[in-house]
C-alpha cells in the first residue's frame, strides 16, 4: 500500500514514478546523525592525536566465579562524574557479547531490544578463563584455542582475533560516544551573531571555552527538540544517541543490514570517493516507489552485518531498536571501516566469530532463531492484486487458472474486502458469502490470504477497536492520551503490542468459532491465512509517514526507542494467533512488510511497493539475497512490480525471477491493468505456464532446502561467496545465486531484449550441466565466464556436478495435489563420478515433524571398489538432533505414520548425466533385465564441453521386489570386447522402496576411459 496522497493515475511509464524523497530525512536532517558524522569528521581531521575519552577502570574489574564473564566500570574523561557499566561474555559457540550502559543516570536507557530479538538467553561458555594484565583483559577460546578476545583498558577497545589476525575491532577509531542523560541548561552566550545561524538548523552554541568541544562539537545540535517540516519532535529526555565504530581490518566485503535497495556487497558512503553520500539508514518506513539504488531506509531493519574475505567470515549483530545510520568505508581494498549511529538505546553488540559463512549463519540462528519451516503449500505460486473486487471475481480467477491448466496455490484479498477498512469485518455488499467463497477455493486444495493491517478505525461500532480501548492496549501520545493518526481506515488507533495484555486478546480475535463476550472471526476458516501490511507503522499524517517519536508505549518507552521493533511484534503475534486457532496447531502463513531481527521465526516477508521496471526486477534479487543473509530466508519481490503496467517481455522475465525466489507472489496496484498469467497473449502465456510448472516440479527441492534453513539458519537462496567462500571473483556477484545446497545455480535475466547472457562459473575444476539441454560446461581453478543462450523462453539454470535433484514432474493445479506423485531423480555426476542430494518430506501443515513423523533421505553416488554406488540412506537415523527445527528427536521410527501414509510413492524415473559409455544391459540381481535409454554425449570425467550423455531408467520401482527388507539389484553391463583395455565398473542405486524400510538397488557396469 501507499499513502493516500499518492493515489494518482498510473498509466504513465514506470520510470516516471519515483519515491518522494522530501518525505524522508537524510542524515543532514537528523540531528543525532549529524552529531555522529561530525564526530567522525573531527576524528579524521585529528587522526594522529585522536584518542577515545572512554576507558576501563581496572580497579573495578570483576570476573564471575565461573569465569564466564567480566564486568567493569567505564569512565569518560569528558564527564568524570558519569558512570558507565561494561559487561563482556563469551557464549559457548564463541559469540562475544559486549554491553555498555549508563549506570545511575537521570533516566534509564532502552535496553530491551535484544530480548525481543533473541530466541532464548544464550548459554555462556564454561571453558573461558579471563587473564587480567596491566593494560587489558583477554581470553582464548575455540576448538583450536586460536580465537582471542582482548579488551584494552585505555582507551576502551574490544578486539576479536583468530590466529593472531584481527577480525573485528570495536572503538578502534575512537568514535564510541554514549550521550548521557543530562539536565537542560539555559543557553550560554555565544560569540557567533544570531543572524549568522541557519534559521532551519538553529542550534544552541556552547561556550567558546568548552573543554569538550574537541569531541562533542561546539553546539547542542537538536538536543532538546527538533523541527522537521511541519512536525516538532519533543525530546523530554534530551540527547541519548550512541555512536560506535566497528572495523573489519582484514575483510574487504561487507553484506547485510537490510532493508536497502542496493548491491549485495555494500558500497561505500564515506572515505575516499564514496559511492553514496548518505549513510545506510535503518528506520522502518513506508517508502513506496523506492529508488532502485539507494541507502534510503525501507520497510524493515535487521542490524546485522557480515564481513568476508578469502580467509574467514565474521559478523556483528548490533541489538538496537531505534533509528540507526551506518557509514561504510574501505581504507584499503582488504579492509572495512563502519560507524553505527543510533538515536537511543544501550550498546549491545554480538561479535559472531565464524570463521565460515555457514558457521556465522548457525551462530546467528542460535541467537535470534532460524527461519520457520513454512507450510509446504506456501512455497507454491500466490496470486494477488489490489483488489479482487468481490466473491465472484475470486471464483472466476480460480476458474480461469484451472481452464488454462496453470498451477496456483493461494488467492489473496487486499484491503477492499473489509467494510470501511475495518479489518476482520467483511464488506457484505461485495463479499456476501465469505465462508462459501473460501470453501470454494479450499475445495481445490488451495488457500486464501487476507490482509489485516495494524490501524484500527476509531469508531465504537467496530468491535476490534472497542475491545482494544476497553483493554487499554492502544498507543498513547506524549501526554498520555490515545494516539490518533490517519491511514486507510481514516481516523485510526494502533495497538501497543509491547503491552502483554494485548497478546492473548489479539490471538483470540482469530478464533473461527464464537466466544461469549468477545469478537472472534467466525466468518473465516483455517484455510485463511494473513498478510500484515503497513506495520512500520505507516501513518499518512505522521512524520515521515510514520508515528511521532515521542509517542508512548508500554513501560513508558518512547516510540523512538522501539520503532524498528514495533512492526515485528504485530506480525509475530498474528503468526501465533493463526497457529493457536487450530487444535492441534497448524503452521501459519503470515506475510509481513516490516521486520526486525527474529522476524524469521514467524513467517515471510516481501520487498514492498516496487515498480514494474527492469531496475526494480534486478535489485529485488539483491534485496532477497541480503535478507537471506540476515536470517529472513522466506522472502521475495512482487512479480511484475506493484506499480505500473509491465510489457509482456518484462512480465515473463519477472516470473522467471519469482520462480527462483523463496516467496513467489504476483501483485499489482488497483490502478494497473489486470495481468493474471492466463490473460497474456501467446507465446507469453505458454512461457509463463512452463515457468510455473517448473517451480512446482522443484517444490521438493525448495522444501528440502527450507528444512536446512529451519534447523541451521543457512539461507534458502545463497550468494556466490556463501557457496564458494574462497573465490574472490565471486564476492560481489549478486545477479546469480544458488538454490540452497541443491547444486542449482540460476542467473535470471533482468534486462530487455536479451538473447544470451554471461554466467560466472566458480573457481573450481567442476562440470556444470544446463538443466534443460544437458549441455556440459567446465569451470576452471581461477573461475570462468561462459556465454549461454537466454532467449525469452530460456532460464539460465545449471546443475553443479556432484548433485542429485528430486523433482515431481506431473503437472497439477496446486501443490497439495502432488503429495502422492512419484519422483524423478536427476543424478549429475561430478568429474570423479560422485554425486549427492537430499529429500525431506513431512505432512507439510502440522508440527508432527517435531515428533519424528518425517522422511529424510540422502541419495549418494560414490565409488565402491571398481564401480560407482548410488545409495539412499536414512538421514533421520543418522542425525536425529539435526533432523527438524526446534527439537532434537528423542525417538524415531522409520515406519512412522507419515512414512506409511506415502507408502505408495515411488521413484518413477532416474536420469543420470555424465556417464562415459552406454551399458549393454540393466539387470535386476539374478538376471532380470530392466528397460533403459542411453543418449551418448560428453562424460563428466573428461575435459570436453558439449551435450552430456544421458541415461534414463523408467519406473525402476516396478523391478523391485515387494517384500520388506528385500534387496534387488539392477545390473548395467558393457560389451567388454569393445573395451578390452577397460575394466567393468558397477553403478549401484539403492533406493528406499516406497519410502518405507523396503530397500531396493540396482547396479550398472559401465566402461571407464583412461
Amino acid at each position: 500500500m501507499r499513502a493516500l496522497s499518492s493515489l494518482l493515475l498510473l498509466v504513465a511509464l514506470p520510470v516516471a514514478l519515483s519515491v518522494k524523497t522530501q518525505d524522508f530525512k537524510t542524515c543532514s536532517q537528523a540531528s543525532f546523525c549529524r552529531r555522529g558524522r561530525a564526530l567522525a569528521s573531527r576524528a579524521q581531521e585529528n587522526v594522529s592525536s585522536w584518542k577515545s575519552p572512554y576507558s576501563v577502570d581496572a580497579d573495578s574489574l570483576a570476573i564471575s566465579s565461573d569465569q564466564a564473564l567480566f564486568t567493569a566500570r567505564v569512565k569518560s574523561s569528558l564527564y568524570p562524574d558519569i558512570k558507565f557499566g561494561l559487561d563482556v561474555r563469551v557464549h559457548d559457540d564463541g559469540v562475544v557479547r559486549v554491553r555498555l550502559d549508563e549506570i545511575d543516570g537521570l533516566r534509564k536507557r532502552y535496553d530491551e531490544a535484544a530480548s525481543w530479538a533473541l530466541v532464548a538467553e544464550p548459554k555462556i561458555s564454561q571453558d573461558i578463563k579471563w587473564t587480567v594484565g596491566k593494560n587489558e583483559v583477554r581470553a582464548t577460546h575455540g576448538k583450536k584455542k586460536d580465537v582471542e578476545v582482548i579488551v584494552a583498558f585505555e582507551p576502551l577497545k574490544v578486539t576479536l582475533l583468530r590466529g593472531g589476525k584481527e577480525q573485528v575491532v570495536l572503538n578502534g577509531r575512537g568514535l564510541l560516544h554514549m550521550e548521557h542523560f543530562r539536565t537542560k541548561l539555559a543557553a550560554q552566550p555565544s560569540d557567533i551573531p544570531e543572524e549568522a545561524l541557519d534559521a532551519e538548523d538553529a542550534q544552541t552554541v556552547l561556550s567558546a571555552n568548552n573543554p569538550r568541544s574537541w569531541f562533542e562539537g561546539d553546539s547542542e545540535d537538536g538536543y532538546w527538540d527538533e523541527q522537521w517540516l511541519s512536525w516538532t519532535d519533543s525530546k523530554p529526555k534530551g540527547p541519548e544517541s550512541l555512536s560506535l565504530d566497528i572495523t573489519f581490518p582484514n575483510h574487504g566485503h561487507v553484506y547485510g543490514i537490510p532493508q536497502h535497495a542496493t548491491s549485495l556487497s555494500l558500497r561505500t558512503t564515506t572515505g575516499e570517493s564514496p559511492y553514496y553520500t548518505d549513510p545506510y539508514r535503518l528506520y522502518n518506513a513506508d517508502t513506496f516507489e523506492y529508488l532502485a539504488d539507494s541507502t534510503m531506509s525501507l520497510y524493515g531493519s535487521i542490524p546485522l552485518m557480515h564481513a568476508h574475505s578469502a580467509d574467514s567470515t565474521v559478523a556483528v549483530f548490533n541489538a538496537v531498536g531505534s533509528e540507526t545510520w551506518i557509514d561504510i568505508a574501505h581504507p584499503t581494498p582488504k579492509s572495512t571501516e563502519t560507524q553505527w549511529i543510533s538515536e537511543s538505546g544501550i550498546l549491545d553488540v554480538f561479535i559472531i566469530p565464524g570463521p565460515t559463512p555457514e558457521a556465522v549463519f548457525e551462530q546467528y540462528a542460535r541467537l535470534t532463531g532460524a527461519q520457520a519451516l513454512p507450510a509446504d503449500w506456501s512455497l507454491g505460486y500466490h496470486q494477488c492484486r489490489w483488489n479482487y473486487v468481490n466473491s465472484d471475481d475470486v471464483r472466476q480467477v480460480q476458474a480461469k487458472f484451472d481452464e488454462e491448466d496453470i498451477p496456483v496455490d493461494v488467492f489473496w484479498l487486499d484491503i477492499e474486502y473489509a467494510e470501511e477498512h475495518k479489518y476482520f469485518i467483511w464488506d457484505k455488499k461485495n463479499f456476501p458469502d465469505p465462508l462459501d467463497m473460501v470453501n470454494d477455493v479450499s475445495a481445490n486444495a488451495r488457500k486464501m490470504v487476507v490482509i489485516i493491517d495494524p490501524h484500527l478505525k476509531r469508531t465504537s461500532s467496530y468491535p476490534v477497536y472497542q475491545e482494544a480501548v476497553d483493554n487499554g492496549v492502544l498507543v498513547k501520545t506524549k501526554d498520555g492520551n490515545e494516539y490518533e493518526g490517519w491511514c486507510w481506515s481514516g481516523s485510526s488507533a494502533w495497538v501497543d503490542f509491547f503491552n502483554p495484555t494485548s497478546w492473548d486478546w489479539w490471538k483470540g480475535l482469530f478464533k473461527t468459532y464464537p466466544i461469549e463476550g468477545k469478537f472472534t472471526w467466525v466468518d473465516s476458516t483455517e484455510d485463511v491465512h494473513i498478510w500484515n501490511d503497513m506495520n512500520e507503522p505507516a501513518i499518512f499524517n505522521g512524520p515521515e509517514i510514520s508515528m511521532p517519536r515521542d509517542n508512548i508505549h508500554h513501560g513508558g518507552w518512547e516510540h523512538r526507542d522501539v520503532h524498528n521493533i514495533n512492526g515485528m511484534l504485530f506480525s509475530n503475534l498474528t503468526s501465533q494467533a493463526v497457529m493457536a486457532r487450530s487444535d492441534p496447531p497448524k503452521r501459519p502463513f503470515v506475510l509481513t512488510r516490516s521486520f526486525y531481527a527474529g522476524s524469521q521465526r514467524f513467517g515471510a516477508m516481501w520487498t514492498g511497493d516496487n515498480l514494474g521496471s527492469w531496475e526494480h526486477m534486478a535489485v529485488g534479487i539483491k534485496m532477497v539475497l541480503a535478507n537471506s543473509l540476515s536470517g529472513f530466508a522466506f522472502s521475495g519481490s512482487d512479480v511484475g512490480g506493484f506499480f505500473g503496467n509491465p510489457e509482456p517481455e518484462m512480465l515473463v522475465r519477472w516470473y522467471q525471477v519469482g520462480a527462483f525466489s523463496p516467496f513467489f507472489r504476483a501483485h499489482a496496484h488497483i490502478d494497473t491493468k489486470r495481468r493474471e498469467p492466463y490473460l497474456l497473449d501467446e507465446p507469453y502465456k505458454s512461457i509463463v505456464k512452463d515457468i510455473l510448472r517448473l517451480r512446482y516440479s522443484m517444490l521438493p527441492i525448495w522444501y528440502t532446502t527450507f528444512r536446512e534453513a529451519s534447523v541451521r539458519g543457512i539461507p534458502v537462496v545463497r550468494p556466490h561467496y556463501v557457496v564458494i567462500p574462497h573465490d574472490e571473483k565471486g564476492f560481489a556477484i549478486d545477479d546469480q545465486f544458488w538454490v540452497g545446497g541443491s547444486g542449482l545455480l540460476v542467473k535470471p535475466v533482468t534486462e530487455k531484449g536479451v538473447t544470451e547472457t554471461t554466467v560466472y562459473l566458480p573457481a573450481e575444476d567442476q562440470v556444470y550441466y544446463d538443466y534443460f539441454t544437458h549441455q556440459a560446461y567446465r569451470s576452471a581453478p581461477k573461475g570462468k565466464n561462459i556465454t549461454v543462450p537466454a532467449a525469452l523462453h530460456q532460464v539460465p539454470l545449471f546443475i553443479r556436478g556432484g548433485s542429485i535433484l528430486p523433482t515431481r514432474e506431473r503437472p497439477r493445479r496446486s501443490s497439495p495435489l502432488m503429495k502422492k506423485d512419484p519422483f524423478t531423480l536427476r543424478v549429475a555426476l561430478d568429474k570423479s563420478g560422485n554425486a549427492r542430494g537430499e529429500l525431506y518430506l513431512d505432512d507439510g501443515v502440522t508440527y508432527n515433524h517435531r515428533e519424528g513423523q518425517i522422511v529424510w533421505r540422502e541419495f549418494k553416488a560414490s565409488k565402491a571398489g571398481k564401480g560407482i554406488k548410488l545409495s539412499s540412506h536414512d538421514l533421520v537415523r543418522a542425525k536425529p538432533t539435526d533432523a527438524v527445527d526446534g527439537v532434537a528427536l528423542a525417538s524415531y521410527n522409520p515406519t512412522n505414520d507419515f512414512a506409511k501414509s506415502i507408502a505408495g510413492v515411488r521413484v518413477e524415473k532416474v536420469v543420470v548425466l555424465g556417464l562415459e559409455k552406454k551399458p549393454t544391459s540393466v539387470k535386476v540381481a539374478g538376471g532380470k533385465e530392466v528397460t533403459f535409454e542411453f543418449i551418448p554425449g560428453v562424460a563428466a570425467s573428461g575435459k570436453k564441453e558439449g551435450v552430456s550423455s544421458v541415461l534414463i531408467i523408467k519406473d525402476p520401482a516396478k523391478y523391485l521386489c515387494r517384500f520388506r527388507k528385500c534387496i534387488c539389484t539392477l545390473v548395467f553391463a558393457c560389451p567388454s570386447a569393445l573395451f578390452s583395455f577397460l575394466h567393468l565398473t558397477h553403478f549401484r542405486f539403492l533406493v528406499q522402496n516406497k519410502f518405507t524400510d523396503e530397500i531396493g538397488s540396482f547396479s550398472v557396469p559401465t566402461g571407464v576411459g583412461k
